[in-house]
């Protein structure tokens, strides 16, 4: 059985999985863009059954629906990292960078910052 693993340590060294061309501004707010992007990551490290597996987990732990995770970004984080341990930063990173693609913007790791602290920036940016 092979293993697989992701290095953490430099974040360049996180795939970018990009999922679509850039969106454009009128398909919608920073926050519909979000939870777009991450429902697309999910679903394509996890498919569509593990997504909805995280989903019914932070409905039910944390009281964040799938469409509320715009606006409850620390609750999400938490509940990611309550059923992922140590993969919770995995995968935010992947979520971020996939946002900042979509967004034609380049995402660049910041010691001390995490997944809501970058979203607060963008949302003060657009």
């Amino acid at each position: 059985m092979t293993k697989w693993s992701l290095p953490v340590e430099n974040s360049d060294a996180l795939p970018i999985m990009v999922l679509d061309t850039e969106i454009p501004e009128e398909m919608g707010s920073l926050e519909d863009r979000l939870i777009r992007v991450i429902n697309r990551t999910l679903n394509q490290i996890f498919r569509e059954e593990g997504a909805n597996v995280i989903y019914d987990f932070l409905e039910n732990k944390s009281h964040v629906k799938r469409e509320d995770v715009s606006s409850k970004t620390e609750a999400f984080s938490a509940g990611l990292r309550e059923l992922l341990g140590s993969g919770a930063p995995v995968i935010e990173k992947l979520i971020l960078k996939n946002l900042y693609h979509q967004l034609g913007l380049k995402f660049v790791q910041k010691r001390g910052h995490g997944f809501s602290d970058y979203l607060e920036e963008l949302r003060e940016r657009f």
